[in-house]
């Protein structure tokens, strides 16, 4: 381009600020997202913890055999090798001159501003003779003395200075390139180049390449896309998997084989190690031959994970691979549900019969299997063997015992301490105590369900086609907290006297027998027969009221006119007193009518303001969320063959039990630390009636602290469209605007007739 010119920097100057700059735009961020936390607080960590997760096998493979970890200082030595290269190139900043300055000739002469001529002239000879060529002076210095002794002599050399601050005149606009000059010098051009090729055709395409294949590899759970292909084939094929079948479909995952997965290992011992495991376990179906179901890396998975759930020892070559493929489960069934979820919306999308869709109890078992292959338990096992020190031979004494019926970890709860001491009698006081801490760290969550239709003048009443919005408030609590509590209440609630105490004590339930198969029918009856007497009372429809408001005055007028008939002759004067009373009566029915209609009016504003908050308070939940991005490290799970610390996280959805659907696809709960409120969303019912749901909240690693509660929803008919809505009144401006137009030319017309009749 005309009058510009691009100069490299010869001094290098310019190169070390752009230099400083780049390094200093890397090191920042990166020591801050990539310094190593400390360890010590790790540590730390798990010392609080190791009285509960103690037994845990995750606890002691990460403290009693710590693994030397090599990445942490590695990261250190980079990042401080960057920090002490930023330091040197601002050091080496601050030490360089400024290269461009204004041209100034009475600095160049070493005079001040405003010298004489006379002065000027004296000190040009005096610089002329120091630095003149002939001399053995600087040239370059001498020619910068003849120009600044010019510009202040000359007066076309002092006019081009002062106007555009050059003797010389305008100069063509030059542009700095941040690089040195080396770089585009003839001699290193070679050695230019070869860097370049090595950087834009070896370097990039390699990472721009292995960046595309895993890519194309993984999906975004970082699960292998043909694992996904996998299970999608084999549960449209198997609707209704039962724990079997599901099994073997989770052990066919890519991600055990070894020529997909490198971290994968196949030993020359399994073909002598994996039979001898199969014929302890037995029930394996081997005769079928569905690749990759019965591949060699499939079997070895499946035979790992019975092995696991079934609490068998293996050989210990076998341990790490067992470990490998236990790490990989809770990962590969949460997309296995999301499988099922696709296929289910598929299904639902389309109208061709032949595709069906999976079962609920797939869905279901996908969820269980999460539980068992975390805790090492077989499906139908006491959820008690969660516990430490609590075996199958100690189980029998507590689950067969004669006065207590122990089920369930809530049972056991519920117990009186000197009861549960009893019971666990076989334990001693360490082993005991220790029982007892693991048992109060388990989760008890409490769920607070309150169904609406958002976006929409009445939340509260839902129409056919609606969406709707299920708020679901799911609150986190340890069991000894919750027994502290319901501790403190009942004995607070316990009378010293002691007549009617036994009964006193037999009558009392508390929250966690509430939950027992055994009371929990018996508790049910008592309550459904004052529920029936209330239900008689209340109020009926105001059409049904009206009705029997009708029928009674009937009768009543009936039976008046009766009486006043018999009493005429004897009572004449009563029947006005009475008519009198009536009216006055009325007068006190209208009155509390009208009462009653403001009450109504401000118990409906009240209801619309309390909607818009509740509206108000939705928007703000989204926002918040959108802005929030709350950690998944919730609460460690007790595991106690469990190779990996797994965070405690649910699954929450809706399902109709009596169709076996699911109306809610699940949603996976993974940042419930204290408390969290989920939305639930699905399209109402095509038909107006009353509809009895579920809301079910399942632990993927934990078995038998499942919530279930029931959700009813009473659909109604839409409410038809008005025709005289305002929004169409303005369609009608138009047409309006073309008859008051036209009656305007119609009425000229007529004028200008009568003009020329005049004429």
């Amino acid at each position: 381009m005309a009058g510009q010119q691009f100069q490299y920097d010869d001094s290098g100057n310019t190169f070390f600020y752009f230099l400083t700059s780049f390094v200093g735009l890397i090191v920042i961020p990166a020591t801050y997202y990539l310094w190593p936390r400390d360890q010590n607080a790790e540590q730390t960590r798990l010392k609080n913890i190791r009285k509960v997760y103690g037994r845990c096998l995750w606890y002691r493979l990460r403290l009693l055999k710590p693994q030397p970890n090599v990445i942490p200082t590695i990261k250190k030595i980079i990042l401080l090798a960057g920090w002490a290269l930023f330091l040197f190139l601002a050091y080496k900043v601050s030490k360089t001159d400024r290269e461009y300055q204004e041209y100034n000739p009475y600095e160049v002469l070493n005079l001040d501003p405003g010298a004489t001529v006379t002065e000027i002239k004296k000190q040009y000879r005096l610089l002329s003779l120091k630095y003149h060529p002939d001399k053995g002076g600087d040239e370059v210095m001498f020619m910068r003395i003849a120009k600044a002794y010019a510009a202040l002599t000359d007066e076309e050399s002092r006019k081009n200075w002062e106007e555009y601050g050059n003797p010389d005149g305008p100069q063509a606009t030059s542009f700095g390139i941040a690089l040195p000059a080396w770089i585009v010098d003839q001699k290193n051009s070679i050695l230019v180049l070869l860097v370049y090729g090595l950087a834009f055709m070896v370097i990039l395409p390699v990472v721009v390449g292995s960046w595309w294949y895993r890519s194309i590899r993984y999906s975004g759970d970082q699960i292998l896309i043909r694992t996904t292909q996998i299970y999608t084939y084999f549960v449209y094929k198997t609707r209704n998997m039962d724990m079997k079948r599901l099994i073997m479909v989770l052990a066919g995952a890519s991600e055990f084989d070894p020529q997909y997965n490198k971290d994968a290992t196949s030993r020359p011992a399994d073909n002598i190690q994996i039979p001898q495991l199969i014929r302890e376990i037995g029930s394996i179906n081997l005769k079928k031959n569905e690749p990759p179901l019965t591949c060699p890396y499939s079997l070895k998975a499946r035979v790992l994970l019975l092995s696991h759930l079934a609490r068998m020892k293996i050989p210990e070559t076998l341990e790490e691979d067992q470990q490998f493929v236990l790490k990989k489960c809770p990962a590969l069934l949460q997309e296995m549900v999301n499988v099922i979820c696709q296929l289910i919306i598929m299904a639902r999308s389309r109208e061709e019969r032949e595709f069906r869709a999976p079962t609920l109890g797939s869905l279901e078992n996908c969820m269980k299997l999460s539980q068992m292959s975390v805790q090492g338990l077989q499906q139908f096992k006491s959820p008690l063997l969660q516990l430490p020190h609590i075996e199958e031979d100690n189980l029998r004494r507590v689950s067969n015992h004669k006065k207590f019926k122990i089920k369930t970890i809530q049972d056991l709860v519920s117990l009186k301490e000197s009861d549960r001491r009893n019971l666990l009698h076989f334990l001693e006081d360490e082993k005991y105590e220790e029982v007892m801490a693991v048992l109060g760290s388990f989760p008890f969550v409490t769920m607070d369900i309150k169904s609406q239709v958002l976006d929409d003048e009445d939340s509260n009443n839902i129409t056919v086609g609606s969406l709707v919005t299920v708020l679901v408030k799911l609150t986190r609590q340890t069991m000894a907290e919750v027994f502290e509590k319901e501790q403190s209440i009942c004995a607070a609630e316990e009378q010293p006297a002691e007549d009617g105490q036994g009964d006193a004590n037999k009558n009392k339930s508390k929250g966690w027998q509430q939950k027992s198969k055994g009371p929990k029918k018996t508790a049910k009856s008592k309550k459904k027969k004052p529920l029936k007497k209330k239900t008689a009372s209340v109020p009926l429809p105001q059409t049904k009221q009206q009705k029997q408001k009708q029928a009674n005055g009937i009768v009543g007028s009936e039976a008046a006119i009766k009486e006043d008939e018999d009493d005429i002759s004897d009572k004449g004067s009563d029947s006005e007193e009475e008519e009198t009373n009536k009216d006055s009566q009325s007068e006190k029915d209208d009155g509390s009518d009208r009462d009653s209609d403001r009450e109504q009016d401000e118990k409906q504003n009240k209801d619309d303001e309390a909607e818009w908050q509740e509206l108000q308070q939705s928007i703000q939940r989204k926002e918040r969320a959108l802005l929030e991005t709350k950690s998944k490290i919730t609460h460690p799970v007790y595991s106690l063959y469990f190779p990996e610390e797994k965070q405690e996280w649910w699954w929450l959805y809706i399902a109709d039990r009596k169709e076996q659907t699911l109306i809610s696809m699940p949603y996976h709960v993974c940042t419930l630390k204290d408390m969290e409120e989920v939305e639930l969303k699905f399209p109402a019912p095509g038909k107006p009636g009353n509809y009895q749901y579920t809301v079910y909240l399942r632990s993927d690693s934990y078995m038998g602290l499942d919530q279930i509660k029931p959700l009813k929803l009473e659909v109604h008919e839409a409410k038809p469209v008005p025709e005289n809505h305002p929004q169409w009144d303005t369609a009608i401006e138009g047409d309006e605007d073309q008859e008051d137009s036209e009656g305007f030319e119609d009425s000229f017309e007529e004028e200008e007739e009568e003009e020329d009749d005049d004429d």
